[in-house]
C-alpha cells in the first residue's frame, strides 16, 4: 500500500505538471543528465533556451566528446558555475570511452562517472530510465521536512535519516516511483516554495504536518549569499570576457573596472587551476582552453 502523500501529489501532477523539454515523450538519458546538470542551483526559466540549444547541437555523448571546450564554455553562456561544462564534457568523453556512448543504467556505473553524484544518479535512473530511486533535490527536501517533518525547511545539509524517510514514501514501483520522483519535486518548485508557499492550492495541505502546527517559522538563521564584489561576481565577469573573445585578452583587458587587482589575479588563478581559462606564458594574454 502506497504512503498517503502519493495519491494526492500524483493526481495534482497530472493536472499541474509542466510541458518541459526533457520530459518528452523522445526525451534520451543523455538530454536528462543534461537537463540534470544544468538544473543544478540554476531556474528552469534560464536552463530550457541553453538546453534546448546545446542538445540541437551536441544530442549525445559522443557529439560533446568531439567539441572543442571553448565552444563547450560558451554555449554554457551565462547559467553561472562553469565547471560543471567541463564535467558534463569529462563524463560525455568517459562514457564514450568505457560505454560506446550509451549512457549505462546501472547506479554504480552512473555513479563511477565524472561529476555525477548521488542525486544526479538517482534522477536519471528515475526521469530517464523509469525506475525506483530516492530523488533528494532541495524541493523534495523541502516538501518532505514540511509534510512529514512539521518544519520550514530542511537541515542545511541531507541526513541518513532524511533520506531513510523519503525511502518509505517513494512507491515499490518502478514506474509510479518515477512518477512519484517529478511529481514531487514539482510540487517543491510550484506550490510548496521556499518563501511564500501556496498552502491554499497544495493537495496535501489537510495532512501537512507543519501546515497542522500553524507554518512555524525556520529556527536556524540561513543568510542570503551575497553577490555583489565576490569571487563569484568576478569569476562571472572574466568568463564572460572570455566567451566573448573571437581569441586572446590582455589581462589588463579582464574586468579592467574591477577595484581590487590582487583579487582579480587570484580569481585568474583559480580560472586557470579549474581549467576554465588559459595564459599565454608569453603574452600574458587569457584565453578559453582548447
Amino acid at each position: 500500500m502506497s504512503h498517503p502523500l502519493v495519491e494526492p501529489v500524483l493526481a495534482w501532477f497530472a493536472q499541474a505538471r509542466r510541458d518541459l523539454p526533457w520530459r518528452s515523450a523522445d526525451r534520451t538519458a543523455w538530454g536528462v543528465l543534461v537537463s540534470e546538470v544544468m538544473l543544478q542551483q540554476t531556474p528552469v526559466a534560464r536552463v530550457e533556451p541553453v538546453w534546448l540549444e546545446w542538445m540541437a547541437r551536441w544530442p549525445d555523448a559522443a557529439s560533446m566528446a568531439g567539441a572543442s571546450t571553448a565552444d563547450v564554455l560558451r554555449a554554457w553562456g551565462r547559467l553561472g558555475y562553469p565547471r560543471r561544462a567541463l564535467r558534463l564534457q569529462e563524463c560525455a568523453r568517459t562514457v564514450v570511452a568505457r560505454h560506446g556512448g550509451d549512457l549505462p543504467t546501472d547506479p554504480a556505473e552512473l555513479l563511477a562517472l565524472p561529476g555525477i553524484g548521488a542525486y544526479t544518479a538517482a534522477a536519471v535512473a528515475a526521469f530517464a530510465h523509469g525506475r525506483r530511486s530516492v530523488v533528494m533535490d532541495t524541493n523534495v527536501r523541502r516538501v518532505l521536512a514540511r509534510a512529514l517533518g512539521g518544519v520550514a525547511l530542511p537541515a542545511p545539509h541531507l541526513t541518513r535519516r532524511e533520506t531513510a524517510r523519503a525511502d518509505a514514501v517513494v512507491p515499490e514501483a518502478d514506474d509510479v516511483a518515477a512518477s512519484w520522483n517529478a511529481a514531487v519535486m514539482e510540487l517543491g518548485a510550484l506550490v510548496c516554495t521556499a518563501r511564500n508557499p501556496a498552502c491554499e492550492v497544495c493537495p496535501i495541505e489537510a495532512s501537512c504536518a507543519w501546515r497542522r502546527a500553524g507554518r512555524p517559522d525556520d529556527p536556524t538563521p540561513r543568510r542570503a549569499q551575497a553577490w555583489a564584489g565576490t569571487d563569484r561576481q568576478l569569476r562571472g565577469l572574466v568568463m564572460g570576457a572570455l566567451r566573448d573573445a573571437p581569441g586572446s585578452v590582455p589581462h589588463a583587458d579582464l574586468a579592467p573596472t574591477w577595484p581590487d587587482r590582487e583579487q582579480r589575479d587570484r580569481a585568474l588563478a583559480g580560472l586557470a587551476a579549474d581549467g576554465l581559462a588559459v595564459r599565454d606564458d608569453h603574452t600574458g594574454a587569457w584565453r578559453l582552453p582548447d
